[in-house]
């Protein structure tokens, strides 16, 4: 009697995995999933708290009801590896996808990437598993300035707003430089990029532009009927460059006001070249730093705003209380941080992102971990949250234990890995609760203690003391690496 029973359980057991639901749940209704991913947020947020002046009252917010990852960092520190690393569960380790490849239209990384051909993304595994999955803004890498250059994959979802491979660029209007002779024109030597991409304006914008039309939509999708679950997925692109973003977002931030960053002079002296310091030169050449500084915390109050509506939103909705919220950055950011702009190295500050989970009825909501994390682990978290499976693909490792106990930790640590256009080979940064380590495929290693040098201004790689704490997390590197991949027919990178 007691093997029927068992063979009888083992049956149901498989059923409710093919149909999608965890043992045990087969009166329990599947949670919708809220997906929002920002773009370049760095840990200037209040509730990460690295920047004296931002005022950013609806991460405060979304701290608040869920579960803050303090010590969460990117799988790769540019937007389109670290996306597909998301999106996919796969490390760059394992797919080869480690810098930016432009020039597609669609998926090319299956293509580029063996081990990426068959994988099945996210958004694609829920809605194989009932799910109604629907797509709006930057999700998969693209630019407001590359029309129909985007790494997407339209077969992944049910319905994304507008283009899928165009998702953002008709959302943005420039500002007018009619009358300047040039982005040159009155500084000395030559700006970063071209048409004042690299650059801090006020611009106006009409309700239907802007990062606010992607939350509008959100928001009609979240009180849209549906028989079925909901994976929604949210990309707002702001604060990317350029920093044009409505003047009452500037005016928050007087620039006579402003406080640089913690920086330290000759910092790259004991550190490995990032290949940029010529931006920061520029920068500093032009007396641009707090204009742009100014810049980028203004567009974190303006995606703040947005942020805020998308939660009301939710809290309007009939999906209020059954809604898994995930909120991540595709990397960090510099702003002049070992004379560094924007991302494309392994520093602290290049790799840490904003992470938030919200689980209804399991996550201890308000609270703080400092569990070493890489964004792949949020594919297998949403997963188990859901009662689905997890794909073999993936690299990652469920948060659900940090939600329930946050105050605990693992002896994990988070992994980002970089080619730099000087050498070809990949690099890897590794944290810990407490140490960051580095290590250049040409030997140079870097080793941080951030308990005590929160910003990394001093290199203990070559301290006696420190040999064992290298050694240690030096084991965090895989030991079968793969080898970048490039780009089809030559398209360009970086």
């Amino acid at each position: 009697m007691k093997s029927c029973c068992g063979l009888i359980q083992l049956f149901v057991s498989s059923l409710l995995i093919v149909l999608g639901m965890a043992p045990g749940s087969l009166h329990a209704e599947r949670p919708n999933v809220l997906f929002i991913a920002i773009d370049d947020l760095n840990d200037y947020i209040s509730p990460l708290a690295n920047h004296p002046h931002i005022q950013t009252p609806n991460f405060e917010r979304l701290a608040k009801r869920s579960v803050t990852f303090t010590n969460a960092h990117c799988a790769a520190p540019a937007c389109h590896p670290s996306r597909v690393s998301v999106l996919t569960g796969v490390h760059p380790t394992r797919s080869g996808l480690y810098r930016n490849l432009f020039g597609a239209h669609g998926p090319r990384w299956r293509e580029e990437s063996p081990v990426l051909k068959d994988a099945v993304v996210l958004s694609q595994h829920f809605r194989d598993h009932g799910y109604r999955a629907v797509g709006g803004g930057k999700i998969f890498h693209t630019l407001q300035w590359t029309p129909g250059d985007s790494q997407n994959d339209p077969a992944a979802w049910d319905d994304y707003r507008g283009d899928p491979l165009d998702p953002i660029s008709a959302d943005w209007p420039r500002p007018s430089f009619v009358g300047k002779k040039g982005q040159n024109a009155g500084f000395t030597g030559k700006r970063p990029l071209s048409h004042f991409l690299f650059g801090a304006n006020p611009i106006q914008l009409t309700a239907d532009q802007g990062d606010g039309a992607v939350v509008d939509w959100a928001i009609e999708n979240m009180h849209a009927p549906t028989e079925q679950p909901l994976f929604l997925a949210v990309g707002l692109f702001r604060p990317h460059i350029p920093w044009e973003v409505p003047q009452e977002w500037f005016d928050l931030y007087p620039e006579s006001r402003l406080e640089l960053p913690a920086h330290l002079v000759d910092d790259l002296a004991d550190a490995h070249s990032h290949g940029r310091e010529h931006w920061h030169k520029w920068v500093t050449d032009n007396k641009q730093w707090k204009t742009m500084l100014r810049g980028y915390l203004a567009s974190i109050s303006y995606v703040d705003h947005q942020l805020g509506r998308l939660l009301d939103g939710l809290d309007e909705s009939p999906l209020a209380e059954n809604t898994v919220v995930v909120l991540w950055s595709d990397h960090g950011f510099n702003i002049g941080e070992k004379e560094n702009w924007e991302k494309f190295a392994l520093w602290q500050q290049t790799t840490r992102t904003p992470l938030f989970i919200h689980a209804p009825g399991i996550s201890q909501d308000g609270k703080r971990t400092n569990q070493p994390t890489t964004l792949t682990d949020i594919y297998p978290t949403l997963c188990e949250l859901a009662g689905l499976p997890v794909p073999k693909q993936c690299t990652g490792i469920s948060l659900v234990p940090q939600l329930e106990h946050p105050d605990q930790t693992d002896r994990r640590t988070s992994l980002t890995s970089y080619v730099f256009t000087a050498n070809g080979q990949p690099a890897h940064g590794i944290s810990d609760t407490r140490y960051r380590y580095i290590q250049y495929p040409d030997g140079f290693e870097e080793l941080y203690d951030l308990q005590t040098d929160p910003h990394e201004f001093h290199n203990l790689a070559d301290k006696p003391d420190f040999q064992e704490i290298k050694k240690r997390l030096s084991k965090g590197v895989p030991a079968d690496v793969a080898e970048d991949v490039g780009a089809l027919q030559g398209k360009g990178k970086d």
